[in-house]
């Protein structure tokens, strides 16, 4: 039977409330406003990295939270929740979902151990993917949700459009799935649910302002630049 937390989460918004590392927004209060501003205006969920920033939303709302934790480690790019220590903080301060990288990157500590460290704390577990043998290997080892998060970044280029592709692959496995990767407008986000998505994460187009405002400053920029060579060649 599907998890009651699942069924609420089915067709919704989850909103990531990371703000940029070292930004002026990179602080756990902040972090509890932005949380509080997403859910007014709709989401059902929030996605937050880090133990202090999980405390502080925890204190603010009740709503369901995704954790999890990263770091830098040698050797390797993976980032997201490494250690099985890293599970138990994250149930520890809140975490109702916890987030595990399950990609095939040179790891500490293997996907199946982190999935049973999850299951031990009994929080659900969400494997984030970036190919369907992710998503495969992981649901053998016990996760519920499986997302497709890592997508595009484990290697190589980073592509501009969301993997709307491994989005119906990880759908077509039966478990609950999550769209997350590069969604930055309404459209996308639409496209994912009709991709097969269960929820959608939407994170860096609502609340890394900096970003944002970089998208906008480039295209004016860039629209002040094209007039100017557009009026001297004329």
């Amino acid at each position: 039977m599907t998890h009651a937390l699942l069924r609420a989460l089915a067709g919704k918004l989850i909103v990531s409330c990371q703000p940029v590392t070292g930004g002026p927004m990179d602080r756990p209060d902040i972090v509890a406003a932005t949380a509080l501003a997403a859910l007014a205006g709709g989401a059902s969920a929030l996605r937050l990295e880090g133990i202090a920033n999980i405390r502080a939303v925890r204190q603010a709302t009740d709503a369901p939270v995704i954790g999890l934790i990263k770091r830098d480690l040698p050797g390797t790019a993976l980032r997201i929740t490494p250690f099985a220590e890293d599970v138990r903080a994250l149930a520890e301060a809140g975490a109702d979902i916890i987030a595990v990288d399950a990609t095939a990157l040179p790891r500490p500590e293997p996907v199946p151990a982190l999935i049973a460290a999850i299951r031990q704390t009994g929080r659900l577990a969400m494997a984030d993917c970036a190919t369907l043998a992710d998503a495969r290997s992981a649901q053998a080892a016990g996760a519920e949700i499986l997302g497709s998060t890592m997508s595009g970044y484990t290697g190589g280029p980073v592509p501009d459009e969301p993997d709307l592709a491994l989005v119906s692959d990880l759908a077509a496995l039966g478990a609950f799935t999550i769209a997350e990767g590069r969604y930055q407008n309404t459209d996308q986000a639409a496209a994912a649910i009709r991709a097969g998505a269960d929820a959608v994460v939407i994170g860096t187009a609502i609340t890394r302002t900096e970003v944002v405002t970089g998208w906008f400053a480039e295209a004016v920029t860039g629209a002040v630049t094209g007039a100017v060579t557009g009026a001297g060649a004329a």
